[in-house]
């Protein structure tokens, strides 16, 4: 099954979860200028989303619509899926700290939410593809893989781990209640697929950066370092700053999304590690040296305890997602956080300046027939 062209659309609009955060904004963006319209499903509960809303109704008054409301609110989502022509998934609890001190909320927005949406889908439009957006966490801490740090990073010393990175073969070890949530999550959407024949496909995202991310110490880390360099303001680390990531610049996220969608009778029933790769590859101090260099000046670190469910080393594999969908090789992780910098100090000097994006009135809030106004911390 592949996505109809953008001058066949219907008026259906493309359900997007947790649509004013920061990879949902970014994916919303795209399917506008391609003529898509869309429907954002968000609670707003996120500290700064609601700039991102504000800039995409002005960018795309005609073709953004928008619903304040709680994934966890089933009336709600049966509405917003009644008519739609996709789902793009989101919503979330999205901080491994928030859920080790609130397990049941984690549990109920991850886990609930996502039932909720598929038991909609099943119902009301089971032709209707979903995409979800789960985790690298599904993998747990990786304690099994042995490790030798060399210079300021971890590698593994598997030379096979080391060439391609963690593959989906990998047994699934859910870790914290996050880990255990965002892993049921994916596990039902994928069995959704088998059990009752949905149009459902999971990407396991590694660590994902890039413009409109409101990034803070429990998620959204490349911006978070970014913004506090920027201001001045220490950065604590937790553990020693070596391990590793494999960052990926967020248009080429949403680039894997919508060719998934595309592509989705090749994708229904499967799931994908989505990173940068092992040439995006890189240790919390060489991010942090970057971007001093890129300042001209010293950022003040910090040093704390590891926190529960750390991975020391985590890349993607990512030749399943590439090769299946034929993406793009991504932007080098320099050239994006070069990006990433200009893009929050054009933010910040904007917000110095009292400058707020226009909102159109073509673009007022609509909720969808019968839903409750409520709001989340995902």
């Amino acid at each position: 099954m592949t996505a109809a062209a953008p001058s066949l659309l219907s008026t259906r609009p493309v359900l997007v979860t947790g649509g004013a955060g920061f990879i949902g904004v970014n994916l919303a963006d795209r399917l506008a200028r391609e003529g898509y319209s869309v429907l954002i499903f968000d609670s707003l509960a996120r500290p700064g989303v609601e700039d991102n809303l504000e800039w995409l109704k002005s960018s795309h008054a005609d073709k953004i619509s928008f619903a304040c409301c709680d994934v966890r609110d089933r009336t709600a989502v049966s509405e917003a899926v009644r008519d739609c022509r996709a789902v793009f998934h989101f919503a979330a609890q999205v901080a491994v700290t928030t859920s080790l001190v609130e397990p049941r909320f984690d549990f109920d927005v991850n886990v609930g939410g996502t039932i909720s949406l598929l038991e909609s889908l099943r119902l009301n439009n089971p032709r209707a593809p979903l995409i979800f957006a789960s985790t690298n966490k599904v993998y747990g801490n990786l304690s099994d893989v042995e490790l030798a740090r060399e210079d300021d990073r971890y590698l593994p010393q598997d030379a096979r781990l080391r060439r391609h990175g963690v593959d989906e073969c990998r047994p699934l070890d859910f870790h914290t209640p996050y880990g255990c949530s965002k892993g049921a999550a994916d596990q039902y959407v994928i069995d959704y697929g088998r059990s009752f024949g949905l149009l459902t496909g999971v990407m396991r995202m590694s660590c994902i950066y890039g413009p409109h991310q409101m990034g803070t110490e429990d998620q959204g880390w490349v911006a978070h370092f970014v913004y506090r360099a920027l201001a001045s303001e220490p950065i604590t680390i937790y553990g020693d700053g070596c391990q590793v990531r494999d960052v990926l610049h967020v248009f080429d996220a949403v680039e894997a999304y919508l060719t998934a969608w595309r592509n989705i009778g090749h994708v229904a029933g499967r799931a994908f590690n989505l990173g940068g790769g092992p040439n995006n590859a890189v240790s919390l101090k060489q991010i942090l040296r970057f971007i001093e260099s890129r300042l001209g000046r010293r950022v003040d670190i910090e040093l704390s305890d590891w926190r529960a469910g750390d991975q020391r080393y985590y890349v993607s594999d990512t030749r399943a997602v590439r090769n299946g969908l034929k993406l793009p090789v991504p932007k080098h992780w320099e050239d994006g956080v070069t990006d990433l910098i200009a893009w929050i100090s054009e933010r910040k000097t904007n917000v110095r300046r009292g400058v707020r994006p226009a909102v159109s009135s073509k673009a007022a809030s609509v909720t969808p027939r019968g839903a409750r106004q409520v709001t989340t911390h995902a």
